[in-house]
């Protein structure tokens, strides 16, 4: 037996070594590919800061800022420009969230532009005719996974309560990007590359390939005159105008037509509306974080994990160490087992957050966490005897971006936006990939203990990972605005950061630079990098099972840092962090 010690903690455990297991049926696949790792040093700045998903977004939001635009503003504007440069991550064919703060009033909003599943579809839309859940792509790819879009209304509706500049000086950096064109990226490129369906819709391939039928090259000027004409009709006559006329109904259109058409109506389209909803709160050794309430499990399950940590001194333990990533891990595996039977559409779950993160039931879930043994696959917790436990399996895949922003007067917003799997449901209309977010709902409606809560339903949003937070300080202040891309794993990546930054006072560079590793109540993922490799050796020295594998976070934070602000763009994407 080896003593293996975590500073004021010392543990026996076996000697053997086990090598990394291969990929599991349990490890969720991977939402966008890995483009490389690119060291991203953290920037200063004394009034604002700005970190989005690229360069081109993160200029235009600074330009608003300069401008005297909100912070608000400034992500409407970012939101617009990805989704000209970032077409497979987001745009006007999908959703997102906003979390927004007002430092005048002290308040938090919570803005939900989530997708919703079409009036005419029932529990049995991803069944196949054997009545088994069908396959992600065979499902995903055309009309049948389109919900209604709600990032046009989203951004309406947060210009309305907390923009400043006109609402068509916003539109001005994407709409020159669309007609002007810009240079394909090396990670634009390499995603074009690597889709199996993406040519096989008319419009895209158009788009996306040049006329040989060969992706576009890195370097290449991509126009797109189609989206830039969607972005005046929406400049000139509000968001509401993608809900109604032409926009609307040429997307019904395409959405019916082809291979494995979707029940999509304009009387969907006209129903549609943003909710303001109340952030998810709580504490975190003295800070407060909050987040997106459901429809996004996001915001209570990284609360659910900071809770559970909170019983471990981790400020005592080397962070580096095998020790407090099997805490960490352990800890994700307990609150994604209550994320998956529990969350969903909140019309549609049994009972609210704040059931899942009580004290007492977070104290009596932690209890479970062995400080020697891994778990391996932890089932949920049970808060209401009356309650009977469900699970389904939801092959979430978010090709999502995040936006990061503060402004001169304290105002922050974080944003994650998203059409789903990368590049949507490969259906393009004007120049915008449809979103695929319908496949967030659980396949399977039920199990053999009852109906799951995230099953599809007319009019309901499918559940999501995506975590766009907000962390104060004791003196109750903002201290850090953040989110991340990437699947389920979003939530993993965010309550990693916030580890790193309020237990062991990281800089955001280096906590944003730090391998993965973590559980989504499977294996334990660890990054394919040398250290992380290293890690997953000593992980088996807890038990665990873990899976070496690309985690293409692209997490985008803003730090308190001394009178400004540090922005830093995570290292795997190709973001960027500016201020003035």
């Amino acid at each position: 037996m080896i003593m293996i010690c975590k500073r004021s903690i010392c543990i026996g455990v076996l000697s053997l070594l086990a090598a990394p297991a291969l990929l599991s049926a349990q490890t969720p696949a991977q939402p966008e590919a890995a483009t490389g790792f690119e060291p991203r040093p953290a920037v200063h700045a004394p009034h604002a800061m700005v970190v989005t998903a690229n360069p081109h977004a993160t200029e235009a939001a600074l330009g608003i800022l300069r401008a005297g635009g909100t912070a608000a503003d400034a992500a409407i504007a970012a939101a617009l420009v990805l989704n000209v440069v970032e077409p497979q991550s987001s745009g006007l064919g999908g959703g997102g969230f906003v979390l927004h703060f007002d430092a005048a009033q002290k308040k938090i909003v919570a803005w939900d532009g989530r997708e919703t599943a079409p009036r005419a579809v029932d529990a049995s839309l991803f069944l196949d005719e054997a009545g088994k859940p069908m396959r992600f792509h065979a499902a995903a790819v055309g009309g049948r996974s389109v919900g209604v879009p709600g990032l046009p209304m989203l951004l309406a509706e947060v210009h309305r309560q907390h923009g400043r500049l006109p609402w068509a000086r916003l539109f001005e950096p994407a709409i020159r990007l669309a007609d002007e064109g810009f240079a394909v990226s090396p990670r634009l490129h390499s995603l074009i590359e690597g889709d199996r369906f993406l040519a096989d819709d008319a419009a895209a391939k158009a788009l996306f390939f040049d006329v040989d039928g060969a992706p576009l090259t890195v370097g290449a000027r991509l126009r797109n005159p189609a989206l830039a004409d969607v972005m005046r009709v929406l400049a000139k006559e509000g968001g509401e105008a993608f809900y109604e006329g032409e926009i609307a109904a040429d997307i019904v259109a395409a959405v019916g037509a082809g291979a494995n058409p979707g029940s999509l109506s304009r009387e969907d389209f006209a129903a549609y509306r943003v909710i303001g909803r109340e952030a998810v709160c709580g504490p975190y050794r003295g800070w407060r974080v909050c987040g997106m309430p459901p429809p996004s499990s996001g915001g209570a399950t990284v609360l659910a994990m900071l809770g559970l940590l909170s019983r471990f001194p981790l400020a005592e333990i080397d962070p580096e160490s095998a020790f407090a990533t099997h805490l960490f891990a352990e800890a994700g595996r307990l609150a994604f087992a209550d994320r998956d039977a529990w969350y969903g559409d909140p019309v549609a779950m049994p009972l609210a957050p704040e059931r899942l993160l009580a004290p007492a039931y977070l104290a009596r879930r932690a209890a479970l966490i062995s400080l020697d043994t891994s778990l391996g696959r932890a089932q949920p917790g049970e808060p209401s005897s009356q309650i009977g436990a469900v699970s389904a399996t939801t092959p979430e895949r978010p090709s999502t971006t995040h936006v990061s922003i503060v402004d001169a007067d304290g105002n922050a917003v974080s944003m994650t936006a998203s059409i789903e799997d990368a590049f949507g449901s490969r259906r393009m209309v004007r120049g915008m990939l449809l979103n695929n977010q319908l496949t967030d709902f659980s396949f399977a409606p039920r199990d053999a203990r009852g109906l799951h809560p995230n099953r599809v339903g007319p009019g309901k949003r499918p559940r999501s990972s995506m975590a766009p937070t907000l962390v104060f300080a004791p003196d109750g202040r903002l201290h850090a605005v953040l989110g991340s891309p990437g699947g389920s794993a979003i939530i993993n990546y965010v309550a990693a950061a916030i580890t790193g930054l309020i237990d062991w006072g990281m800089a955001p560079d280096a906590v944003l630079a730090r391998p993965h590793a973590a559980s989504r109540n499977g294996p334990t993922e660890v990054e394919r990098r040398p250290d992380g490799e290293a890690l997953a050796a000593r992980l088996a020295l807890f038990g665990h099972e873990t899976v070496v594998r690309e985690l293409t976070s692209g997490t985008s934070l803003v730090l308190r840092s001394g009178a400004g602000w540090a922005g830093a763009a995570d290292p795997r994407r190709e973001g960027k962090a500016a201020g003035f």
